[in-house]
């Protein structure tokens, strides 16, 4: 029987179970989609716009399902990093020079 994590000394870190828990894996893997930073695991920053795209609209899912059920400050939140990863995407499409 394997030993449990607590027992060995180590434990890993969970995050806070609130909102922002779920948005930011999406909006992380955006960025990193978009080009923005560096993929960890291979070490490249090529990115993929067709799966940033994607990224982007499971947020905008998830804003218009949440609509009217979310604190302001969770509200802001998802708003900004939408916004963050929308010029993201216009720029890598070249529809706006930076």
């Amino acid at each position: 029987m394997a030993e449990n994590e607590e027992q060995k000394g180590t434990k890993e870190y969970l995050p806070a179970l609130e909102f922002g828990s779920l948005v930011m894996p999406f909006f992380i893997q955006g960025l990193i989609k978009l080009g923005e930073v560096e993929d960890p695991v291979a070490n490249t920053t090529s990115g993929n716009l067709e799966l940033g795209k994607r990224l982007i609209d499971l947020l905008d899912l998830l804003r218009d399902r949440t609509k009217g059920n979310l604190e302001e400050e969770e509200e802001k939140f998802l708003e900004a990093c939408l916004a963050r990863l929308k010029l993201a995407y216009i720029e890598r499409m070249k529809v706006v020079k930076t």
